[in-house]
């Protein structure tokens, strides 16, 4: 690799990285946000919500908008735009004096997210070629995920011993070394058609279907699909979804050109990312719930907890780039997820009676692993790390190489929007099965009771510690209840990734002939 490559890279990981860390680091800090910043447009708990979904929201609605935008002005261009604008917002955020500033300024630092991440891809997909670009599609995927590894820690450290807002101005010097390699080293690219006109209808009509549906699928869980708001926000998604190929079909210079999903290779990489995405966001999502609600784990183990598999990711994404580079993606991305969905198998049979991990008595500030997590959780956590190491590099690379070059930004950041609003969906609808799931077992276990009852579902909820003066009996039945609805949503993770390994096995093709606009 040339020094130029290597500062080329080094710049796309820092661009990548902060705006991934920004959404792990921030979770931490906002307990103390919510102390020392004053509230008078909203309440102190829906103001720390909105601090992290605006950025989630803002980030996935200009997505698309943010590749389309890096194909036609040139990614160099908006990538120090997008590099200068997370700079400045990450300095407004860090000295906001107000919660519903603070809003504003996430909002405004998701939308130059949103330029950086299909940007980043796009450009190592132009630096790089043949088996060298799927060993740096690896390393870019390793580094990204040390970011939710160390991110919660680097946050609860700035928050503990210092202050919230460094958890927003530590993205200041990161954001200075990727302006300074970006600046001296890479050099401009563009679409060679590009004519100066912009399909900013398109661009609309993209934000309205895309923040349509994160708004309501975040909505909806937040207020347990009792806010009609959340409904009219799907419903709006949902319409804008459907209108916007027909936009595309009838555009002169549409924002995304249809003619991109003739290549089966980038078709098949977008379906099998909606399927073992989903099952990414089941994964963790319902992990953290159960370890801590229902088995007793701390916070901290709960994150220790996955550690050991994300290993793998961090160590061998590289690796596996390179392999496929050199032997064709799709046994990777075939095995890759079949052996996630084994990991996630051995989950679904974690059992209620687990111990969880503990704390050593003679050395409380020291966190063991108990038996419980080392036969019950980590086998499983190894086998999804492994299987996730397998697969990341190889999918990214299949998916940048299905595209010409000058189309990556478009094609990145399509697959970005996926991997983000599909899983907050089916998220939001396996959340409602299991929900189900849990009151049913609930009433099997103590008959008599009335699973639809307000009062029950006040006093006993999925994962969460019964409250004060409910009777062992229901205490005892709820926890095996989560337990119960813990395995349903491993289930249906397995499932999404077995069907993930089987799209990609079926639908990939190894060497896919150029693929030339009409």
């Amino acid at each position: 690799m040339t020094r130029q490559n290597r500062w080329i890279l080094a710049a796309v990981i820092l661009g990548s990285s902060i705006v991934f860390l920004d959404s792990t680091v921030i979770n931490v800090a906002l307990p103390a946000i919510g102390r020392e910043l004053p509230a008078t447009g909203v309440g102190t708990l829906e103001g720390q919500s909105f601090v992290y979904s605006g950025y989630f929201l803002s980030l996935s609605a200009m997505l698309i908008l943010g590749g389309a935008l890096a194909d036609f002005y040139g990614r160099r261009r908006m990538f120090i735009l997008g590099l200068a604008g997370f700079g400045l917002t990450s300095v407004l955020c860090g000295l906001a004096p107000t919660m519903e500033l603070l809003i504003a300024f996430r909002i405004l630092q998701g939308v130059a997210g949103a330029i950086l991440v299909p940007g980043s891809l796009a450009i190592l997909s132009q630096s790089f070629s043949g088996q060298e670009r799927g060993r740096v599609f690896g390393i870019w995927a390793g580094a990204s995920a040390v970011t939710p590894l160390f991110g919660p820690f680097v946050g609860g450290l700035l928050v503990d011993l210092a202050s919230w807002r460094l958890a927003f101005l530590i993205n200041v010097p990161l954001v200075l070394i990727a302006l300074y390699a970006t600046v001296r080293e890479l050099p401009e690219h563009r679409q060679s058609d590009a004519t100066g006109r912009f399909d900013w209808l398109g661009a609309l009509v993209v934000a309205v279907a895309v923040g349509g549906l994160s708004f309501g699928a975040i909505r909806g869980q937040e207020h347990n699909w009792q806010d009609p708001l959340a409904f009219v926000a799907l419903g709006t998604g949902a319409l804008a979804t459907i209108a916007f190929p027909f936009l595309m079909a009838r555009s002169d210079s549409p924002l995304v050109p249809l003619w991109l999903f003739r290549s089966r290779n980038f078709a098949v990489t977008n379906l099998s990312t909606l399927l073992i995405y989903g099952a990414l966001y089941v994964f963790s999502y319902f992990n953290s719930l159960f370890f801590q609600g229902t088995i007793g784990y701390t916070a901290t183990a709960a994150g220790l907890a996955g550690v050991p598999g994300s290993i793998f990711l961090v160590f061998l994404s590289s690796r596996f780039g390179g392999l496929a580079g050199r032997h064709g993606w799709r046994l990777f991305m075939a095995v890759g997820p079949a052996v996630m969905g084994l990991g996630v198998l051995w989950l679904a049979r974690f059992p209620a009676t687990s111990t969880p991990w503990l704390l050593n008595p003679a050395r409380p500030e020291t966190i063991l692993p108990s038996a419980g997590y080392l036969v019950d959780a980590l086998p499983g956590m190894l086998l999804f790390g492994v299987g996730l190491a397998i697969l990341v590099a190889p999918l990214t690379t299949a998916l940048m190489s299905s595209v010409p070059i000058a189309n990556s930004g478009i094609a990145s950041a399509i697959n970005n929007a996926i991997s983000r609003v599909g899983p907050q969906l089916a998220g939001a609808v396996i959340f409602v099965a299991v929900t189900a799931t849990f009151y049913a077992g609930l009433a099997a276990r103590v008959p008599g009771l009335d699973p639809g009852s307000a009062e029950l579902r006040r006093q006993v909820a999925p994962f969460d510690a019964p409250a004060a003066g409910v009777t062992p009996a229901i205490a005892g039945a709820a926890h095996e209840a989560s337990t119960e609805s813990f395995h349903a949503a491993m289930l249906v993770a397995a499932g999404l990734l077995f069907a993930g390994a089987a799209v990609n096995a079926a639908g990939i093709r190894n060497a896919p002939r150029a693929m030339a606009a009409p």
